[in-house]
C-alpha cells in the first residue's frame, strides 16, 4: 500500500503547485496575493513586499500597502512598477495605494485559457504519478512480489485515487475560472 501514499503524495504536491500557480493569476479583483510576493530591495537585501508592510484590500478595486518602516516607501513603490504587472501605486504619505484595473473581455479569456493550460499541466502531472505508481506494481508482479489479482486490485485502487485528484482539479479550475470571468 506504500505505492498509494506514495502516489498521494506526489498527487498532493502537484494540486498544491497548481493553486500556487492560479493564485498568480489576478482575477481583477484587489487581493494582497497579487503583490505579497514582490521582490524589494532595501536594506542592502532584496525580500518579498509581504515581509515589509501590511497588504490590505479595503474594497474590491484597489490595496492599501502599509509600511512598516516608512523609509522604504520609494522602494516598494519602485519595486511594484518594477514588477509589470500593470499596477500603479500612488504614495500617499503614510501608505500606498494601489488601484487594480478591471480586466477587459479580451483580457479574462486570455487568463481562462492559462488557467486551462497550467491545470492540463496538473493533470498530466496527476497521471505521469499514476503511471509510475503502475510500473512499479508491474514490476512487483513480474519479481513475483504480489499476485496478478493483486496487481489489478491495486491498479483498480490508483485508479480511484487518480480519478478523485483529476475531479480535486476540475473543481479548483472551475472555481478560479468562475472568478475570473465575474466582473
Amino acid at each position: 500500500m506504500e505505492y498509494i501514499d506514495e502516489f498521494k503524495l506526489n498527487a498532493e504536491k502537484a494540486i498544491e503547485h497548481l493553486k500556487a500557480e492560479l493564485s498568480k493569476i489576478r482575477s481583477g479583483r484587489a487581493m494582497p496575493s497579487l503583490v505579497e510576493n514582490i521582490p524589494v530591495e532595501c536594506y542592502g537585501n532584496i525580500s518579498p513586499l509581504v515581509q515589509l508592510a501590511t497588504i490590505t484590500a479595503p474594497d474590491h478595486g484597489s490595496l492599501l500597502i502599509q509600511p512598516w518602516d516608512k523609509a522604504v516607501m520609494k522602494e516598494i513603490e519602485k519595486a511594484i512598477y518594477a514588477s509589470n504587472i500593470g499596477l500603479s501605486p500612488v504614495n500617499e504619505g503614510q501608505h500606498i495605494r494601489v488601484s487594480i484595473p478591471s480586466l477587459t473581455e479580451e483580457k479574462r479569456l486570455e487568463l481562462v485559457k492559462l488557467i486551462n493550460e497550467r491545470v492540463e499541466a496538473a493533470r498530466i502531472a496527476v497521471r505521469n504519478t499514476r503511471e509510475i505508481a503502475n510500473n512499479d506494481l508491474r514490476t512487483q508482479e513480474k519479481d513475483k512480489t504480489i499476485s496478478k489479482d493483486d496487481l489489478f486490485a491495486s491498479q483498480k485502487d490508483l485508479q480511484k485515487e487518480t480519478d478523485s485528484f483529476i475531479e480535486q482539479i476540475k473543481v479548483i479550475a472551475e472555481k478560479k475560472e468562475k472568478e475570473i470571468m465575474t466582473i
